[in-house]
């Protein structure tokens, strides 16, 4: 949701004090992994998702209600988190018109409600991915659905605590549930060309990007917007990411017939044979990709000569993302949003930025002090803007260990935006 100053809860996403430090993770931050081109049909995992510890499901269970997945995710295994702390389930029940508020508010609320109301489902995550690339992902978040304004957030674990939530979500996987061995990863007779001519032919672009594959049709979905293929469009993955994210024998399976592995599933059942399917899974997993272009945060804009003021910092960066995570329950609606309360792994920090006497009062440290959010670190940046520039860097594939980038998980405030919060902070923070 991008101007939305109500409903802490609803669009979080974030959580920690603005600026949160290394302090506040399990583990030591891990840098992205090397995407892999991929080889031939039946090629083993790719080096880009290098094998790990097993990890211990009981343990991963414990971790995955600590950190409140079912607050965003459903299939965690853990009850459906409580409605007003359910950050999906608000606004998917504002966009159906089952939330109960005036009707002007409803009104405004939909026509900016655009974030978080799609969330993938965890369930059967052990019939669709790889645990090592769960691992990895969740130490390392990145941009998978680029039709899905929010990402994974970076949460506070370390890789034992990662391989052990991965253990727990594939731990229950069909073919062991019926006593049946996992199926080979090798599609041998299967055709890529033959796959690249029915991925065309089949209409796979119409949700999917397939970045980096030359020649791929994109199709302008007929019904994009409508509520049968919304959620499918938002939710489908960039095809890119396919080789490393699931066994090829997997992926076949998944193409042929996605509701008998995952029901409920937005993904469609596309009428094809099983020889066919499997023909898509080798061009998926094989087809040639160019190498990514190199990412690089937005330059950094100079403070302004002009004043600047709270009200309009308020009006163009706070209540348009900060308070959706960092404000007063009586705001919120709420329990006043985990960058106050705590949430998702992260300790309550106190921090509200709903008012300007709130954002005086700035945070509590692990120490229980209160520390200013307008300190300045080694980079000379206050505590506020280091946050908001770390996530340009995140969003650029360059995670700051020392700094957790802040919208925590949601699209990163603009050059503009920081600027103004820079300015404001330096012209003595007028009201």
């Amino acid at each position: 949701m991008r101007a939305r100053p109500l409903l802490a809860l609803l669009a979080a996403l974030a959580s920690g004090a603005a600026g949160c430090t290394s302090e506040d993770a399990r583990g030591p931050a891990m840098a992205a992994a090397p995407r892999a081109s991929g080889s031939g049909a039946g090629a083993a995992a790719p080096a880009a998702v290098a094998a790990a510890p097993a990890g211990d499901p009981a343990r991963g269970e414990r971790l995955v209600a600590e950190l409140q997945c079912n607050r965003c995710h459903d299939g965690t295994g853990q009850a459906p988190a409580a409605r007003d702390a359910h950050c999906v389930q608000c606004h998917q029940d504002i966009a159906a018109g089952r939330f109960q508020a005036p009707a002007a508010a409803m009104k405004r609320w939909n026509e900016n409600l655009v974030q978080l109301r799609d969330v993938p489902s965890l369930a059967a995550a052990g019939d669709r991915l790889r645990r090592d690339w769960i691992r990895a992902f969740l130490l390392s978040p990145h941009d998978v659905r680029p039709r899905l304004h929010a990402t994974m957030p970076r949460l506070p674990i370390g890789p034992e605590q990662a391989s052990d939530i991965a253990a727990y979500l594939t731990r229950d996987r069909r073919d062991h549930r019926e006593g049946r061995e996992r199926p080979s990863a090798s599609l041998e007779g299967a055709s890529a060309a033959r796959g690249r001519e029915l991925y065309e032919a089949k209409g796979c672009g119409t949700c999917h990007a397939f970045s980096g594959a030359a020649g791929v049709t994109a199709v302008a979905p007929v019904k994009g917007m409508e509520k049968e293929t919304r959620a499918a469009i938002a939710l489908a993955p960039d095809l890119r990411h396919a080789r490393d994210r699931m066994e090829p024998a997997d992926l076949a399976a998944w193409v042929l017939d996605p509701a008998a592995i995952k029901p409920g599933t937005p993904m469609p059942q596309v009428p094809m044979s099983p020889a066919e399917a499997r023909d898509i899974a080798a061009f998926v997993t094989t087809a040639e990709l160019s190498p990514r272009a190199p990412a690089s945060a937005p330059e950094r804009l100079p403070l302004l000569s002009r004043r600047v003021t709270y009200a309009e910092v308020d009006r163009r960066v706070f209540r348009v993302t900060c308070r959706h995570c960092h404000s007063e329950p009586d705001y919120a609606l709420g329990d006043g949003g985990p960058g106050n309360t705590g949430g998702f792994g992260f300790k309550p920090r106190g921090l509200n930025l709903a008012t300007y006497e709130g954002i005086a009062a700035g945070y509590i440290d692990d120490q229980g002090e209160r520390r200013s959010v307008f300190s300045r670190g080694p980079d000379g940046a206050p505590r506020l803007v280091a946050a908001l520039l770390a996530r340009q860097a995140e969003e650029a594939g360059h995670a700051a260990p020392a700094v957790r980038g802040m919208p925590l998980g949601l699209p990163a405030v603009g050059p503009e935006e920081i600027q103004l919060v820079e300015s404001w902070i330096a012209q003595g923070r007028p009201q």
